[in-house]
This record gives structure tokens, sequence and C-alpha cells, in this order.
């Protein structure tokens, strides 16, 4: 690996770049730290110069939200021919969507919290009272609003009360134009993150979320201390097993590759219901990944080394 010059891309325009660049850093000193030869990129207007005058051996994308998860910047990287970590263009689309990846496993029979999809222009064009009332109608209460692509939580909100639900639509709408509302479902919430290796994709020990707030919101995953962690989970034998299940059919089933993380809920009868899937999982001193790794007996440089050979042999 010493001879390979790896470009660390973070940053770019969404509303996670912040986030995004803690990510890169972490990330790139954890690769030093294993002997990778590091530079910093930022996903910015130079990109495009920086991949035609120094081309890099591989890539990492530790982008978050937007151009990062959606796939626009695998499409430039593929377009360019370089390596990179990650899931390709297509499977990122795929799973940015969150309706789209919960109608995927739904299909394959896997359990998910019941959801509608509704455009900002429906309850323009419709009358937002009516069709509120409709959505707590057929869905109840509580209910998880969100934006139905994005990440970190941002515009995610529980509605428990019909008269918070319009403001917390607006939330909602502030970081997207259409709604994902799902079913709440109360019980234990984990992160599991699958990592592809020689003998297929692995799902690490889950990592178990306890906010203060009770809601792993934007402000409780990026604050310290305001939630607290179990890695690994606290769950029995059987739920450890069902949900690192879920997330390794997850990771299959979209067509995902080289790491992932799926976010589930044990719910009090056990069922395993799954919620979404990263596939940028964030690396930040209160992300849930280098938790896992850390459970694992691994060691985050040494689990993205190996992903940087096995995309260089790609």
């Amino acid at each position: 690996m010493a001879d390979r010059m790896v470009a660390v891309l973070s940053g770019g325009l969404s509303h996670e770049r912040e986030v995004s660049i803690r990510s890169g850093r972490r990330l790139s000193a954890a690769l030093r730290s294993v002997g990778v030869t590091v530079e910093e990129w930022d996903a910015d207007s130079s990109l495009l110069t920086r991949l035609q005058e120094g081309r890099p051996d591989a890539v990492v994308v530790a982008l978050h939200g937007g151009e990062g998860e959606n796939g626009s910047v695998q499409a430039i990287l593929e377009m360019f021919g370089v390596p990179y970590v990650g899931t390709d263009s297509r499977a990122c689309r795929r799973a940015w969507d969150k309706p789209t990846a919960k109608a995927e496993l739904a299909r394959a029979g896997l359990a998910t919290p019941e959801w509608v999809v509704l455009p900002h222009a429906t309850f323009r064009e419709l009358g937002a009272k009516p069709v509120l009332d409709a959505m707590v109608s057929t869905l109840g209460l509580p209910l998880m609003l969100k934006p139905d692509q994005g990440g970190s939580a941002l515009g995610a909100q529980v509605v428990r009360e019909a008269a918070e639900l319009p403001p917390a639509m607006v939330g909602c709408l502030a970081y997207g134009d259409t709604v994902l509302a799902e079913q709440f479902i109360s019980g234990v919430e984990v992160a599991v993150t699958v990592v592809d290796s020689a003998d297929g994709p692995t799902a690490l020990p889950a990592v178990e979320i306890v906010p203060e707030s009770g809601v792993y919101d934007y402000t409780a995953r990026y604050t310290a201390g305001l939630t607290d962690f179990h890695a690994p989970a606290r769950l029995d034998a059987a739920s450890a097993k069902a949900v690192g299940e879920l997330a390794v059919a997850a990771h299959r089933l979209l067509g995902l590759r080289d790491v992932s993380r799926t976010d589930a809920i044990v719910a009090e009868d056990g069922t395993v219901y799954f919620l979404e899937v990263n596939v940028s999982p964030g690396l930040t001193e209160t992300s849930l990944l280098p938790m896992a790794v850390e459970a694992a007996g691994k060691s985050l440089g040494e689990i993205y080394a190996g992903l940087i050979e096995r995309a260089v042999a790609r």
C-alpha cells in the first residue's frame, strides 16, 4: 500500500459538508497509520482537474448526502476510470431513495414500517389538512417523518400528536421536496455495518443507539454526550443474528458494494424492521461504523486498506 496514492474525497456542498470533512480527516489518519499515502480532496470544482492531472490509484468516497451518496460522484469516477471504494453509481441511486430501498426489501419479504410518500405539491394542490388527516388515518400515530432522500437525520422528526404534524412537515420539507412518513416502531434501535471480503459480505457487531432525547436526530448524532452507544448491542443471540442477517440481505438485495450500514429497529415482539441503508457511513468520533469496527476487534485503517485493494483489483 505504501506505493499507492489514495485520495479521500470529503466535504462537498451538501448540508452534511462539515460532518463529511470530519469523516475524511479521521479516515485519512486511520489509513496513514497503516502506511497508506493519502491526500485529502474536497469535492469541489477542482475535482475534475485533479483527476486528470494527478490521477490517484484509488479514491475513497467519504462524502455524506447529495452527490456523495446519490451516485453522482461515483458516476464521475466511473467515467474517468478511477477505482474507488464504495457502491457503484446505479446502486447508490437505488439506496439513496429511501422509499425505493424500502419497497425492494418489502418485496423480498423483509419487514419495514408501513409508509406513505408525498411530494410538497400534493399538500399545496389538494389542501394540507385533508392530506394530513388521511395520513394519520392510514398510518396512525406516532409517525416518523423524514425527507425521502438525505442523511444524518436532517429533517427527521417524530410526531406523537396530530397537532404536531403541520410544523413537523414544514421542518421536514426544508430538507427536501418529498416527505416519507412511516409508522413509528418502538424498540431497540441498532445500526449494522456490512463489509465485503473474499468470503462475501459480513455483518460487524450491531451498535445499539440510546439517544437522551429519545430521538436519534442530527443533534443526537453529532453532539458528544447526547447519545449512549452499546457495541455490541445488548441483544439476545437470536436478535443479534437477525439484525446481522437483515443488514447482509439489504446489502445484497440493493446491490451494494464494499461497505454499507443498515439502520433497523428490534421491536418488542422481536420483529426486526429495516429503516434505511447508508452507502457512505459516517466516520466521525460519534459515528457508528468505527464503533462496530472496534467491537469486532479490527482497525478502521486495516479495513479500508483492504477495501482499497479490492477496488484497485476490480
